[in-house]
């Protein structure tokens, strides 16, 4: 929920008297956009809502005064909102183009015959492919994290343990989707224009650029398919708001369900015999 309001008691009766009471809300203002947007627009809104639905007399000025309180990030810093937001967006990025580039430089190097010569599986095969890029990405983001702490001064209320374990998930649910574009790529050209089309919607369509409530709802059902979606609303709300895994289960339970599901097609499109 974007925001809360509080109706002290009384506050009917303290309008119709000519009084001028004060309302307090409050917001959550992780998204300092989103959370001033809605507040610009919450006195109009309230003020046309308690005059149809109560009766209310409509003076010449507003009915009440508000009182806010921004939660999370009550200097409505835009760092606090970028910098988590970045940690997805680069590791989406990257995590996507050198998966996606791994079977198809193998076929155009011509060692895909000594691969497929050996007893191994495709999934074998494919964690072959994957675990070194977890640890590459893992790197990345620790980085990352070190960076907003010390430059920008990015807290970090929640579990650091919470936070490594939800991004390795985001990590392998990244490099499986590439992994899959690999399998279905004829060329690394291929594979790169595939990780770039899927890079352009989750930058867009996840929160990061514009308030995902804001978006329209195909939009929103869009973004819910996304990984950066769910990672998004994970690490802000780890690192800003204390979030414990309970708080994270839709997300976490999305992004395990995005990662099985690219990992199924990429070994069933994944070729036994070059063609």
């Amino acid at each position: 929920m974007l925001f809360g309001i509080e109706i002290p008691a009384g506050f009917e009766r303290a309008v119709r008297r000519g009084d001028k009471p004060a309302m307090l809300v409050v917001a959550d203002a992780t998204d300092p956009v989103a959370a001033g947007s809605a507040l610009t627009a919450l006195n109009q809104v309230a003020q046309i809502a308690l005059q149809n639905e109560r009766g209310l007399p409509m003076p010449g000025g507003p009915l009440f005064e508000f009182r806010t309180h921004a939660r999370y990030n009550p200097a409505a810093n835009t760092a606090l909102n970028i910098v988590p937001g970045l940690i997805g967006t680069i590791l989406t990025m990257t995590m996507l183009i050198f998966t996606a580039l791994s079977v198809t430089r193998e076929i155009e190097r011509g060692t895909m015959e000594s691969l497929l010569a050996m007893p191994i599986t495709p999934f074998e095969i494919m964690l072959g492919k994957i675990i070194p890029y977890i640890l590459v990405g893992f790197l990345q983001a620790a980085i990352i994290v070190a960076i907003g702490i010390l430059l920008f001064g990015v807290p970090i209320f929640g579990s650091l343990l919470l936070l490594a374990a939800l991004s390795t998930l985001f990590i392998t649910a990244n490099l499986a989707i590439g992994y899959t574009f690999s399998t279905i790529a004829q060329n690394q050209l291929q594979a790169m224009q595939m990780s770039i089309m899927f890079f352009l919607p989750n930058i867009l369509l996840s929160g990061f650029m514009f308030p995902f409530a804001g978006m329209p709802k195909w939009a929103q059902y869009i973004g819910e398919c996304l990984p950066l979606t769910h990672y998004m609303r994970i690490v802000r709300a780890i690192m800003l708001k204390g979030a414990v895994l309970s708080d994270l289960r839709y997300d976490t339970l999305a992004l395990f369900a995005l990662m099985l599901v690219a990992m199924a097609i990429a070994i069933k499109r994944f070729r036994r015999t070059l063609d």
